[in-house]
This record gives C-alpha cells, structure tokens and sequence, in this order.
C-alpha cells in the first residue's frame, strides 16, 4: 500500500473512530478521484443538469458525513461508497423532477442495458439485485458508477479477483435481461403530461 494509502487507510479509521476532521482529511486527498467519478456520473445526464460536478461531490459528501457505522477498509472502499452516494442522488433528483429529460447511459453500460437509457431503470435494476445477491450487485455498482477495476473491487470486497469477474460476468447477464423488462414495462405504463 502506497503512502498515501496507508495514510487514507488511517484517517478513515481515525473518522470510524470519531475525529470529525479525517473525513475532510481523506476527501481532500481523494478529491481528484471523486471529481473523475462525479463527472462519470454527470456525463451520462443531459446536459445543463442542474447539478454540476462539485455539487454531486458536495450533495454525496453530506450523506457520507452522516455515515456513523460504517467500517472503512481503504481509499478504494471509500470511493466506492462515494459512487454509490452519488448515484442516490442523481437517482433521488430524478425522482423529486420527473419531467426532467432521462439521462443518457455511458458506453459501458449501454452496453450491458441494450436499448435502455433510463437511469431509473438501472437503478431498479440494480436494487432488485441487491435483493438477490448482495455482491453481484455491488460489483455492477461499482463497476458502472464507481469505474473501479476488478482488483479495486476484490480489495473493497475482500474475495479473489477471479470472483469478481465470475459475479461480473453473471450479474451482467442477469442485468441485461431485468433491464429489458423493466423497460418494456415502463413503455407500457401511461404517461402524465
């Protein structure tokens, strides 16, 4: 582990352990790295979002603030956590405005979505993973909105690399397929004007 991952390692510790000030200390230090996954994020949106890169940042550094029983593993389980509040909000802002054109889905998950361009359909996609297995789900997440590469992920998740590309490859295929459905059901369902 890098110096500076040590370092991160022991200021999320230290933040576990209740100093207020090493959650300021290791988003400073991974600063560079929530901006590149808040953009990840904000590329997928139309554009002229009303949310902007360091506001995603701010809005997902409130709700890891309030984080109280979370144990922290290393600057890769951090910015994975980082995704993933990033992604509520962006998910919870689309809910709260509705008429708000759906967002665009990056490359890589077009890829495993097929046609689907709504985030919310990802989003139910995933949650309904989430209810099946836990860490398939946490892989796509983490994969799709955290960019974190497969040894990233094992590390945050503690299993082999091989597990990691089994569970990818299967939450994948099962994606694709829910993702499908829902979008067909959401075609269906009548829309307000």
């Amino acid at each position: 582990m890098s110096d500076s991952g040590a370092q991160i390692t022991r200021l999320l510790h230290a933040w576990q352990e209740g100093d207020p000030d090493a959650l300021n200390q290791v988003v400073e230090l991974v600063y560079p790295e929530l901006r590149k996954i808040a953009h990840g994020h904000l590329s997928r949106e139309r554009p002229g979002h009303i949310l902007q890169t360091t506001a995603l940042i701010n809005e997902s550094y409130l709700r890891m603030a309030r984080l109280r029983r979370m144990s922290w593993n290393d600057r890769a389980h951090f910015c994975a956590m980082s995704a993933r509040a990033m992604r509520r909000v962006l998910v919870d802002f689309r809910r709260a405005n509705p008429n708000v054109p759906q967002a665009e889905l990056s490359p890589k998950i077009a890829s495993v979505a097929g046609t689907t361009t709504d985030a919310l359909v990802v989003d139910q996609a995933l949650t309904k993973l989430a209810g099946i297995d836990a860490r398939k789900a946490q892989i796509a997440e983490m994969k799709f909105f955290g960019d974190l590469t497969a040894e990233q992920i094992a590390n945050v998740l503690s299993v082999s690399v091989q597990t990691v590309n089994r569970d990818w490859s299967l939450a994948r295929a099962w994606l694709l397929r829910e993702m499908s459905g829902l979008e067909d059901k959401s075609a269906a369902a009548p829309h307000e004007d």
